[in-house]
């Protein structure tokens, strides 16, 4: 059980769907583009690069030297611009609004991958436009090389594949389309990330998705966040989630917590100590195992007070794959809270310089949110007619 934390925003009942899913999507962006020029380093060496911890919106990590630094990752991350985490939960939008339903595997293989393939877009980090494919990661680009070459049945697409955050960072929509019902935000993204991930790395974008749905829920706090987590994840997922959420109840702030979340965590994290070179047992299927940046981001909920500032600026300096923990810390802030939690001045700044209106997305999925609610309530109603004549109520 976690206990109650305090937040510094107060609770409400009033929010709308349509300011929780603004709040979550915002939030999620603007989390990515704090977190990506500091990703893969450790907490010390963000500190030492800059001073001091990151308190908002920083360059490349190489400066000027961002095209050559890194030959296998030639992005312009930093000033402003979203990752991949954010491109893909866009393009997961996309695929709500042509579905206008519930997904499942078959629509990653039917709508998802084609779009990544087909349809170039302009992509901050190549500071051009150009097919999303050619910026997502190896993880990611499976799923065109599975689904769309290999033809494999999309429901089993995923097994093989390295086992990462790459399903579960994108999971965010799946929440807000089942917004204050996070078991079926559970169920569909694990069906929607079966083409993508297996084992703890599917689980987690269960998990989140879950959490998203659960933030939305009237009076829901990061305590009854992580609760709801608690009650769905399984195995190695579930008890990383434990051991990093007890541990972040006993810090007052995001700093005092940096170390100790990672040590938390540390016994089920496959990567090592590393970041940048993986164990030999690195991001393998396992029970006992579960991926690093969904555990810490609900610890930095917790130790952050449900605080936006605190949350995610906690979780970038946290380091390693930072960009995705601020994306789901700040998803779920932003679905807790709504909009008005995320500060204006560094969502203006990322939506400008990634050249993005960080709006559109949120107002599609919510008219698609309202048309699954009516479709659910009518399949339910019909459903409970049938039953009670089955049960001879009728």
């Amino acid at each position: 059980m976690i206990p109650t934390v305090s937040t510094q925003h107060p609770v409400s009942d009033t929010l709308s769907l349509d300011e929780r899913v603004t709040g979550a999507l915002v939030g999620a962006a603007v989390g990515d583009a704090l977190g990506g020029p500091v990703e893969g380093w450790t907490s010390e060496q963000i500190a030492e690069r800059h001073g001091g911890p990151v308190s908002g919106i920083v360059g490349p990590w190489y400066g000027d030297d961002w095209r050559t630094a890194r030959p296998i990752a030639p992005y312009h991350k930093g000033d402003g611009h979203v990752t991949d985490d954010t491109l893909m939960t866009h393009a997961l939008v996309r695929v709500y609004d042509a579905v206008r339903g519930h997904l499942d595997a078959y629509s990653v293989a039917t709508h998802l991958v084609p779009d990544l393939i087909s349809t170039p877009r302009w992509i901050p980090e190549l500071e051009a436009e150009a097919l999303p494919l050619q910026r997502i990661f190896l993880a990611e680009k499976w799923l065109v090389a599975r689904v769309h070459y290999g033809h494999v049945d999309p429901r089993e697409a995923g097994s093989g594949n390295i086992v990462n955050c790459g399903a579960a960072m994108y999971m965010a929509p799946v929440g807000l389309v089942n917004a204050a019902h996070p078991e079926a935000a559970y169920a569909e993204a694990l069906e929607v990330a079966a083409p993508h991930q297996s084992s703890y790395g599917r689980e987690a974008a269960g998990v989140f998705a879950a959490a998203v749905a659960a933030a939305c829920v009237p009076g829901a706090t990061p305590g009854s966040v992580v609760e709801a987590c608690l009650a769905l994840a399984k195995d190695g997922t579930r008890a990383a989630i434990e051991a990093v959420c007890e541990e972040a109840v006993r810090h007052g702030d995001t700093t005092s917590a940096l170390t100790p979340l990672r040590e938390a965590v540390a016994p089920f994290d496959t990567v090592g100590p590393d970041y940048r070179s993986p164990s030999l047992g690195a991001r393998r299927p396992s029970r006992l195992h579960a991926i690093e940046e969904l555990p810490v981001a609900l610890g930095m909920l917790l130790a952050g007070g449900g605080d936006y500032r605190r949350t995610v600026l906690g979780s970038v300096n946290y380091g390693r794959d930072c960009d995705s923990i601020a994306t789901m810390s700040g998803a779920i802030v932003g679905a807790l809270y709504g909009e008005a939690a995320v500060p204006e001045e560094w969502a203006k700044t990322v939506a400008s310089a990634s050249r993005l209106d960080l709006h559109a997305p949120a107002r599609t999925l919510t008219a698609v949110a309202r048309e699954v609610f009516a479709a659910d309530t009518a399949r339910r109603r019909a459903h409970e007619a049938a039953f009670a004549v089955l049960a001879g109520e009728r």
